[in-house]
This record gives structure tokens, C-alpha cells and sequence, in this order.
């Protein structure tokens, strides 16, 4: 068999070898979480069980129906510096993915070199005829391959792959918890402009109270106790009125920095138009571990820490390498590209480490450690997930209830209101019957407004805890 045939039949076998190689990673199992046929807290008139419709996972703030707040998510995917960091992040991880897939390829280069010498005179076996001065230009590539005996490189890459899947889940995770923090203050920010008018209007009532006192205090029906009552009332509700003022620009000031804009310059008109909770699809709870972006990316760094035990197993077995080069080599560079001037070699190389003081038994023993260690923090991502949405299913189930009874109560205390009033203007009870009524209307109604704020914010919350939006697939 001619030299080069049985070189070209070495170089098929090792590649033929590489691409068969076994892998010494563990069969990877997914950790077991524990997981309930239904939500414990799943009954309520706001969620359809099975719903006929989905909304789409990146809009489903629109099941608020608010076109302000889908302007401004779109400034916060545009803007936002948290969320492009997180995605410089997912980037770093898919260039370093590519990275080390390189290692599935030979790696071949050139090389290039011209230089004058001289030789030492008591250099050894040094040739008589030898010239002490002497011209090299040297050209040509080399080649180097590992041949993947034992899955170390695949195994490298499987984990490289993981990782770049975890890191996507983790740029999802960072724009659901972002889209999710918009939608919640934009609700808030709806609540105390809900507040705001409410208050405004009391202190519209208060003050036409106040002058009616003291037309009565005048004209001598009223004493001037019922005054001063009249008055703090009315300066009460105008410091109210300041701290939701304060309490509302704080808000707007954080949606500001969500949406990449300078809280000096950021304005929002006052929105006090009343919000619906939504209907909100419910899924069994088994296909939340594979809603969740931030359970999708535990569970992807648990497969990567698995993948990484073979690497760390393949230490043990010899490392097999193919190199080649060849090219050009002449002491005169007018003639270097001729017959008598090639140079090659080719062949593996082999290289198993015999002895360690233990370095691959420690590597083998933190890489098994490493992989229990994401188990268990998948596992406990997993059981916080569910925890996440029986909380807002509970929230939104108990302040409906709440809600109801609320409302109730502002009802009837602002019939309270009327009856004190108009038994006031009759002479039958003093005005702190009235101070009592309209204080107990006025807290019936910012209670009303707090409590449906609250169910609004929960039902953002149980969005981002079910993992986003829907869609028909």
C-alpha cells in the first residue's frame, strides 16, 4: 500500500473514531419536583379554566386594555438597561457556545518564517562542513484534531449548550420580571390618580361644608366647636391629598427608569378612568415547569452540571490528538517552493496522565456535587413557582371577597353622609355627626380603590408567576 494511502486510511480512522466517541456524562434525568393534578386556590369567577382564546406571550398586557401601557412596555424593550444587559449576557453565552464547538473541528494554521543564524562553534555534533552563517525561510500549515474518544469535547459542548439555553431562559425571566414591574406600577400609578380625584372631591365637599358652617356659625345656630371641626376636616384632606401626590410621583419617578427615561423630564396625565381585573387562563399546574423562563433556566444548568461529570470522568482515559504539518524549507528563498524542499509529518499523539495526587478524582467528585447542587436549586425553583401562584390566586380570590364588602360599606356610608347633612341643616345633630360620616365616607372609598388596586396588582402578579402570556400553540 502506497505511504500516502496508509496515511490517508490512519487520518479516516481517528476522524471515524472521534465521531463514534462514547460519552462518560450520566444519563441525565430531569429532578423530580412535586407536582398537583390543580391549584389549590383555582376556583373564582375571574379565571376560565379552559379558556377558548390565549393572549400572546410578549402582549399580554393588553389583556388591561390600556393603550398608554402598551406604549410604554414598548419603550421599556426598547430602553431599558437592565434588560440589555441581561441580553449582552445571553450573547456572551452564545459566542462562548460557538467557542468551544470549535473543538468538534480540526484547527488548522500557517505559518511563515525567515531568518539569518549563526551557529555556535562549540555547538554539538556540529558538522565540520557546517557554515557558521546561514539563511531559513521556512513555509507552511500544521493541523491538529482531537479525536474525541471518550466525549470529553461533546460532553463540553452538550454543557456549553445548556448554558446558552439557560441564558435565554434568564433574558426571558429578566423581561417578564421587567414587563411585569411596568404593568404593576402603571396600576399603582392608575390607584392614586384614583386616590387623587376621590380626594379632590372630598375636599370640593368639605370646603362648601366649612362655608356652610360658617354661614351658621354667623348667624348664631352654630357654635364655633362646629367650625374648627369643619376646618381640620378640610385641612386633613388636603394633607391626604399631598402625601398621594408624593406617593404618585414616586411611582412615576420608577416608571421612568423602567422605560430608559430621566425621572426629571418623565410626565404621565393623570388616568383615573377604573381598570377591570381580567380573566386570567389557568393551566394545570404541571405545564408551569415548563412555562416558567426561570425554572426552564435552573433546569438547563442542571443538564450543563451533568454534562460536565463526563468531562470531568474523561481525565482518566488518554487523550489522542492528531498533527500533521508540512510545507517548504529552504536556506535560499528564490527556490523554496520546489520538490526537494517539502517537508511533512502526520500521526497521533497519545497522552494519558498516570499519576495526579488525586486532581481527577476531586474534579469528578465537585462536578457530581455541582450537579446535586443545581438539582436542588431547580427543585427548589420549581416548588417557589407554585408557591408564587397559589399566593396570587389566594390574593385575588380573598380581596374579590373583600372588595365586595368594601363596596358595600362606602354605600353605606355615604348614605350616612346625606342623612347626617341634611339632619344637620334641620338642627337635630351637631356637626360632629356630619365630621363622622364624611371621614368614615371618605376612608370607605380609598379603601374601595385600595382594595381593587391590590387585586390588579395581584392578578400582574399571577401573570409573571404563571411565566407570561399565551398563545394558541
Amino acid at each position: 500500500m502506497p505511504r500516502l494511502d496508509r496515511v490517508a486510511m490512519a487520518v479516516a480512522t481517528c476522524v471515524s473514531l472521534g465521531l463514534s466517541a462514547c460519552s462518560l456524562a450520566p444519563a441525565y434525568k430531569v429532578p423530580e419536583v412535586p407536582v398537583a393534578e390543580h391549584y389549590a386556590n383555582a376556583s373564582g369567577p375571574w379565571v376560565e379554566a379552559t379558556p377558548a382564546d390565549h393572549i400572546d406571550r410578549d402582549g399580554w398586557w393588553k389583556l388591561y386594555g390600556d393603550a398608554r401601557l402598551d406604549d410604554l412596555q414598548a419603550k421599556l424593550l426598547a430602553n431599558n438597561a437592565t434588560l440589555a444587559a441581561a441580553l449582552a449576557h445571553y450573547q456572551q453565552s452564545v459566542a462562548f457556545t460557538r467557542q468551544v464547538s470549535a473543538g468538534l473541528y480540526p484547527q488548522v494554521g500557517l505559518n511563515g518564517n525567515a531568518s539569518r543564524n549563526r551557529q555556535s562553534d562549540t555547538r554539538p555534533l556540529r558538522g565540520a562542513t557546517s557554515p557558521a552563517y546561514y539563511d531559513s525561510y521556512t513555509i507552511g500549515g500544521q493541523l491538529d484534531y482531537e479525536i474525541d474518544l471518550w466525549g470529553r469535547v461533546r460532553d463540553t459542548v452538550a454543557a456549553g449548550t445548556a448554558e446558552q439555553a439557560a441564558s435565554a431562559a434568564d433574558l426571558a425571566s429578566v423581561r417578564l420580571s421587567l414587563q411585569a414591574q411596568l404593568a404593576d406600577s402603571y396600576l399603582q400609578l392608575n390607584g392614586f390618580d384614583r386616590q387623587i380625584k376621590v380626594l379632590n372631591e372630598s375636599i370640593d365637599a368639605f370646603a362648601r361644608a366649612l362655608e356652610l358652617t360658617r354661614s351658621r356659625h354667623e348667624g348664631g345656630i352654630a357654635s364655633g366647636l362646629d367650625v374648627a371641626r369643619a376646618e381640620t376636616q378640610l385641612s386633613n384632606a388636603k394633607s391626604q391629598l399631598t402625601q398621594a401626590q408624593a406617593q404618585r410621583a414616586l411611582v412615576l419617578h420608577g416608571i421612568a427608569v423602567l422605560v430608559g427615561d430621566s425621572a426629571s423630564g418623565f410626565t404621565l396625565a393623570a388616568n383615573d378612568a377604573p381598570v377591570q381585573v381580567p380573566a386570567i387562563p389557568l393551566e394545570v399546574p404541571s405545564l408551569l415547569l415548563q412555562r416558567r423562563p426561570d425554572v426552564a433556566a435552573a433546569e438547563r444548568r442542571t443538564a450543563a452540571a451533568n454534562a460536565r461529570v463526563g468531562v470531568a470522568r474523561s481525565a482518566y482515559f488518554p487523550q489522542l490528538t492528531l498533527d500533521g504539518q508540512g510545507g517548504w524549507q529552504s536556506d535560499r528563498w528564490g527556490s523554496i517552493a520546489t520538490a526537494p524542499n517539502r517537508f511533512w509529518s502526520i500521526g497521533p499523539t497519545l497522552l494519558l496522565n498516570v499519576f495526579d495526587g488525586g486532581r481527577r478524582k476531586a474534579a469528578v467528585e465537585a462536578a457530581k456535587a455541582a450537579t446535586d447542587e443545581a438539582g436542588a436549586q431547580y427543585r427548589g425553583v420549581a416548588l417557589a413557582a407554585f408557591a408564587q401562584v397559589e399566593d396570587n390566586l389566594t390574593l385575588l380570590r380573598d380581596l374579590g371577597t373583600a372588595l365586595v364588602d368594601q363596596r358595600a360599606a362606602a354605600a353605606a356610608a355615604q348614605r350616612s353622609v346625606d342623612l347626617s347633612l341634611n339632619r344637620y341643616r334641620e338642627g337635630a345633630v351637631g356637626y360632629l355627626d356630619v365630621v363622622q360620616a364624611q371621614t368614615a365616607a371618605l376612608d370607605a372609598r380609598r379603601n374601595v380603590i385600595d382594595l381593587e388596586t391590590r387585586q390588579l396588582r395581584a392578578s400582574v402578579q399571577l401573570v409573571r408567576a404563571l411565566g407570561g402570556g399565551w398563545n394558541a400553540s
